[in-house]
């Protein structure tokens, strides 16, 4: 169904907020930005521009969530989501655990 361009031109106004997150231990990186309604987790991140601050992560190879919950990357976000970005593990937990133990 193709929709006309007025709808099209509407669409594209609904804008809201969402902020993009990265933490590390000793600092966090908050990005707030618009987006239009129909906007996935990847796009949002890929929009945000937060690859050029973290240069050390390849962002395919991470996780994301929404306040907390993990989701999938083409989730649409909702106004007022705080999308964050998951650095992979560097150790295991129970591994570090096991570890201690012995």
């Amino acid at each position: 169904m193709l929709l006309s361009n007025a709808r099209m031109q509407f669409m594209e106004l609904e804008l809201f907020d969402v902020q993009v997150v990265w933490a590390l231990p000793e600092e966090q990186l908050v990005i707030d930005l618009q987006v239009a309604r129909g906007t996935t987790i990847r796009e949002a991140v890929d929009r945000s521009g937060i690859s050029q601050y973290v240069l050390d992560f390849d962002l395919n190879s991470c996780d994301f969530g929404i306040f907390g919950a993990r989701k999938d990357p083409g989730a649409t976000v909702a106004s007022g989501d705080r999308i964050e970005v998951y650095r992979p593990l560097v150790s295991d937990a129970k591994e570090i655990r096991r570890r201690r133990a012995r």
